[in-house]
C-alpha cells in the first residue's frame, strides 16, 4: 500500500517542474509585438516604428524633471554613439506633462544626438503599455518584438552586454 502511494508523487513532481518549464519556455517565446507608431521630432521629423525593421531600438519614456532620467541620459548618449553605426536607434519620448519648450531646451543644450520627440497627446505612451513612470525603456529587436521592458534607470552593462550579443551587422 505505502509503494502505491508514493509512487504517484513520483511522477507529480517532474510533470509539475515539466509543466513550470514549459510555461517558462512558451512565456519567453512569446514577446509582444511592438506597437506601429509615429514618431514625430521637435524637429518635425517623423520616423515609422516600421522603417526601424532590422535595427535595434531602445524607445526610452523620460521627463526634463525626472532625477534618474537625467542622470541615464550620459549614458544614453554614450551608448547612442558606440553603436548607432551597428544597426541601434534610440528614441527619446519625453511625457506629455513635460512643457515642450523645456524638452526642446534640453535637448538643444545638452546636444542629444538621437530623435527626441514629445508625446504632447499621450499617443506613443499609451500605445506603449499606457507608461506613466519615468524612466521606461523598452528594448525592441530587428523583428519589432519587444525583448525588455526596464522601469528606472536602465543598466547600462546589461544594455551593451545585449547589443554585443547580436548577430547584426551595420547596413
Amino acid at each position: 500500500m505505502k509503494q502505491l502511494l508514493s509512487s504517484p508523487s513520483k511522477f507529480l513532481i517532474p510533470l509539475v517542474v515539466i509543466g513550470l518549464l514549459a510555461g517558462l519556455f512558451f512565456s519567453l517565446g512569446n514577446k509582444s509585438q511592438a506597437p506601429d507608431v509615429t514618431f514625430t521630432t521637435i524637429e518635425g521629423k517623423t520616423i515609422k516604428m516600421s522603417d526601424l525593421r532590422g535595427k535595434t531600438v531602445l524607445v526610452n519614456f523620460w521627463a526634463t524633471d525626472c532625477p534618474g532620467c537625467i542622470k541615464e541620459m550620459p549614458d544614453l548618449v554614450n551608448t547612442y554613439k558606440q553603436y548607432h553605426d551597428k544597426n541601434f536607434e534610440i528614441i527619446a519620448v519625453a511625457m506629455p506633462y513635460d512643457p515642450p519648450s523645456q524638452v526642446l531646451n534640453y535637448s538643444q543644450k545638452n546636444a542629444l544626438p538621437f530623435p527626441v520627440m514629445h508625446d504632447g497627446f499621450s499617443e506613443i505612451s499609451t500605445k506603449f503599455e499606457d507608461v506613466r513612470l519615468t524612466p521606461t525603456s523598452f528594448i525592441i529587436d530587428k523583428n519589432g518584438k519587444i525583448v525588455r521592458k526596464s522601469i528606472g534607470e536602465l543598466d547600462f552593462a546589461s544594455l551593451r552586454s545585449y547589443l554585443d550579443s547580436r548577430k547584426e551587422t551595420a547596413s
